[in-house]
């Protein structure tokens, strides 16, 4: 707490006025890089008119920018995530949470609209985006990769993840196909033929 408030320009006690308690700077450093991360890789991006593999490249693209950019905040999020100082304070998971959370909102938007079974999206999004968390550890360890390989890779797993999940749905979306297009085979085959 007092590196915080030494980088911060204020001091321990008024740090302590802004902040309930550790657990809650924490939820509050996490959920402003997961707005940062969904301004800047969904919030203005129309995935359907992609095709899957390249609106997640886009997506990971723009949070591996935002990493790229406070990396130390994200070294911070993950040692208070895997070690808190206080087994009572639940580790700030929030940037993960909220990130899948926003993530199943727009896949389920997504099959919802052909009607798909949706159920177990949550589970998908969020190993899903636990596969990139742990890998952004990885990666801000490892100073051979660069950013386009990290998102490279990360794009391939991630899609590997979603489309298993697709598979067990019966629902064969081509990662190279814009989605309203399989959308729009999805909802004919659903239609009854007249």
């Amino acid at each position: 707490m007092n590196d915080i408030a030494r980088e911060a320009g204020a001091t321990k006690p008024r740090l302590y006025r802004q902040f309930a308690d550790k657990a809650d700077l924490y939820s509050a450093v996490a959920q402003r890089m997961a707005d940062e991360v969904y301004t800047l890789a969904v919030s203005d991006f129309n995935f359907l008119l992609d095709a899957p593999v390249s609106a997640l490249r886009h997506a990971i693209s723009g949070y591996a920018d935002v990493v790229g950019r406070h990396p130390n905040v994200f070294r911070f999020l993950a040692q208070s995530r895997s070690t808190p100082e206080d087994p009572a304070i639940a580790p700030p998971l929030d940037i993960g949470r909220d990130i899948a959370t926003r993530f199943a909102t727009v896949a389920k938007t997504i099959l919802d609209s052909v009607d798909a079974d949706t159920s177990g999206i949550e589970y998908a999004c969020r190993a899903a985006v636990g596969a990139l968390l742990a890998a952004t550890d990885l990666w801000l360890d490892d100073t051979e990769l660069d950013a386009g390989d990290f998102v490279d890779q990360l794009t391939t797993l991630v899609w590997g993840l979603l489309d298993a999940f697709l598979q067990r749905k019966e629902i064969d979306l081509d990662g190279d196909v814009p989605i309203f297009m399989t959308l729009a085979k999805l909802k004919a085959g659903a239609e009854p033929a007249e």
